[in-house]
């Protein structure tokens, strides 16, 4: 499993935004980070998340920690990942 990291890209598993791909900007701390979509690609708005309602993916892109939405978005299209983070994660409903 890839590691949690500032720049690493993800996607949530749990709440509203499920499926939906985003950017790590900041470790608050071991249970707590600040992602972001940034909102006007993914629809993910900057907010702290609990790691276990995100899951890392195997891509990470080169940002400062606390990064604004225009440096993350600028350095996702640096890195040809705009359609990539556009594409929603496909989310099974777990049977309970």
């Amino acid at each position: 499993m890839p590691a949690i990291e500032v720049g690493r890209l993800c996607y949530k598993v749990r709440g509203h935004e499920a499926g939906r791909k985003c950017v790590i900007v900041d470790i608050i701390d071991e249970n707590m980070v600040l992602v972001t979509g940034p909102k006007q690609l993914t629809g993910v708005r900057r907010r702290r998340v609990n790691v276990k309602h995100i899951a890392p993916l195997d891509r990470a892109i080169s940002i400062s920690k606390g990064a604004s939405d225009e440096e993350v978005l600028k350095a996702l299209q640096e890195a040809g990942l705009l359609d990539f983070m556009k594409e929603k994660v496909k989310m099974e409903k777990a049977l309970v």
